[in-house]
């Protein structure tokens, strides 16, 4: 079985889905510091790409995932509904999803982990992905960097660990292979396709672009089957 992890981001980049599908469950690490960078992601525009990124309260930098706080004094949600609006509101499949990003952005969000975990699971079901998802916080688990890891794997019974490949700067290998479960990085490579508003592709843009302009192919694009 095979198992991965990582913090949900805010309308990640497709690599992010394509390693969930790979999963056979995906464990959400709501109890771990938060990472930067978990609160923003690249959309496209007609001068190239720009950041969306939604606030967060700078006492909450070094806090649980979980327990970082939205900065609502910023109107960031009017913000990044009216760039995605103006972004892809011609592109060819934005149509299907302007709805849900409609209603989402007139929510009244005060969690970050909360945004991004829900807006990750719609996108899955979007997807079509059936990976089964646990949060960390269910497990109870101790440790740290690898041994935590370690730990997640055999508390769910999985025997093997999908990392992406950033994991080869910090994963201990051989206490991996000593603990009896097998290793796999994740070979994630954009496959081009065409994108409302850009000349020449522009990789590892936010699902959203993806969505808006390859709408129900989008995970055969993930997955390298779709090119049109």
């Amino acid at each position: 079985m095979i198992l991965s992890v990582h913090q949900p981001n805010y309308f990640p980049y497709p690599g992010f889905f394509h390693k969930i599908k790979l999963s056979d469950i995906f464990v959400v690490l709501d109890n771990v510091q938060y990472a930067k960078g978990s609160n923003r992601n690249k959309i496209i525009t007609s001068k190239g790409w720009t950041w969306i990124t939604v606030p967060i309260n700078k006492t909450h930098k070094f806090s649980r995932s979980s327990e970082v706080e939205i900065n609502n004094e910023i109107d960031w949600s009017s913000l990044h509904w009216a760039k995605i609006r103006t972004s892809y509101t011609n592109a060819k499949y934005f149509h299907l999803y302007k709805e849900y990003f409609e209603k989402l952005y007139k929510r009244n969000w005060k969690m970050l982990f909360e945004l991004n975990f829900e807006t990750t699971k719609k996108i899955v079901e979007w997807l079509g992905i059936k990976t089964k998802f646990v949060r960390e916080s269910e497990l109870k688990i101790k440790g740290k960097s690898t041994e935590r890891i370690i730990n997640v794997c055999k508390a769910l019974g999985a025997d093997t660990y999908l990392s992406g490949i950033g994991g080869k700067n910090y994963l201990n290998e051989k206490l991996i292979e000593k603990n009896n479960l097998k290793l796999v990085y994740q070979n994630y490579q954009p496959t081009p396709h065409k994108q409302y508003l850009a000349d020449t592709f522009i990789p590892n843009l936010s699902i959203i672009d993806l969505l808006a302009n390859m709408g129900p192919n989008s995970m055969d694009v993930i997955e390298g089957k779709q090119t049109k």
